[in-house]
């Protein structure tokens, strides 16, 4: 039996809109069953806006996170790396789950083109998780 908990880290290139948004839906639906993390290859200096007011509308509160520089140390302490268009900035260590995401980036679009993602995201995070806890 497993001792400690998971650790997932989410990454895309400015931590602003896919991995902050991934991070919250898994913050969301594991509770303290999962440790989150999310970085960028070269972060934004802050989250996207429409981002956030897309995860206001299901209820998640992002506001208070920042984008954050990707570390060989963030990766090294996570089970499982799910990148999301920076594939090849993020190292490489044998043995953790990586995983890559085709998401359109939402950077740049306005609400009604962000919701799709978000709920895509959603739909991945979910099965995720369910993997992560079997």
């Amino acid at each position: 039996m497993r001792t400690q908990k998971p650790s997932v880290l989410f990454v895309c290139v400015h931590n602003a809109g896919r991995s902050q948004m991934a991070a919250g839906w898994l913050r969301e639906l594991a509770g303290d069953r999962v440790e989150v993390r999310s970085a960028g290859s070269m972060p934004a200096e802050q989250i996207n806006p429409v981002a956030v007011e897309a995860m206001r509308e299901v209820g998640i509160d992002i506001t208070a996170e920042q984008p954050k520089i990707l570390t060989t140390e963030a990766v090294q302490d996570s089970d499982a790396v799910i990148t999301m268009g920076c594939g090849d900035a993020c190292p490489y260590f044998p043995g953790k789950r990586y995983e890559d995401w085709k998401l359109e980036d939402p950077a740049g679009q306005g609400i009604d083109a962000v919701r799709p993602i978000r709920d895509e995201i959603k739909r991945r995070v979910e099965a995720l998780l369910g993997e992560l806890l079997r």
